[in-house]
């Protein structure tokens, strides 16, 4: 799939997973605060640039460390508008991010892979069309989470290099995405 040849514009959302795609994903660990936060290179121009094309950005993330204990709903809160309040500063827009705190066994409706999460963007953004919207993630969960919305999934490959998801874009990263889209951009 060409990506360039989609006519992205404002009409389109973009979905991002955040640990590995926005952030370095701390391996068998959990990014608890913002002591612990550290943007991926190029992320916060990729996202100055992206602002510009999709009419949406929003963040999914699966934080079970939240259920398991080692950080509470208020340290996410925290962390996340500290985030946020950087992506803006740099140019970049987050329009909503919405988490699952639960552990994978709890077997809850919103944990990427099911689609609980991008339900709820959906009540709260109407305007969204999953068949114009692009999830963007760094695990085979993310894709499954993405197909199962119908939106379009671009895999990267930060951390691991996996091009073995099940993707119908493989990108090296968030920056590489946006150079793609840049040059596209229908608006």
């Amino acid at each position: 799939m060409d990506l360039s040849e989609l006519g992205i514009d404002s009409k389109w959302a973009l979905f991002l997973d955040r640990d590995g795609v926005v952030n370095r994903k701390l391996e068998n660990a959990y990014v608890r605060d913002w002591d612990e936060y550290e943007f991926l290179p190029g992320v916060l121009n990729a996202l100055r640039t992206l602002a510009g094309i999709f009419g949406r950005t929003i963040i999914v993330t699966n934080q079970q460390g939240i259920g398991k204990g080692l950080m509470t709903e208020a340290d996410l809160a925290s962390l996340h508008n500290q985030m946020i309040a950087a992506i803006s500063e740099s140019g970049g827009r987050v329009d909503a991010i919405y988490h699952c705190p639960h552990l994978a066994a709890d077997n809850c409706a919103c944990r990427k892979p099911k689609t609980g999460m991008v339900k709820r963007a959906l009540k709260d953004f109407p305007d969204i069309d999953p068949g114009l919207s692009i999830m963007v993630g760094d695990s085979e969960h993310d894709m499954v989470f993405g197909k199962r919305a119908g939106m379009i999934t671009v895999g990267v490959g930060h951390n691991t290099g996996d091009e073995s998801m099940n993707t119908d874009v493989h990108v090296a990263g968030l920056a590489a995405l946006a150079q793609i889209l840049k040059g596209s951009a229908s608006r």
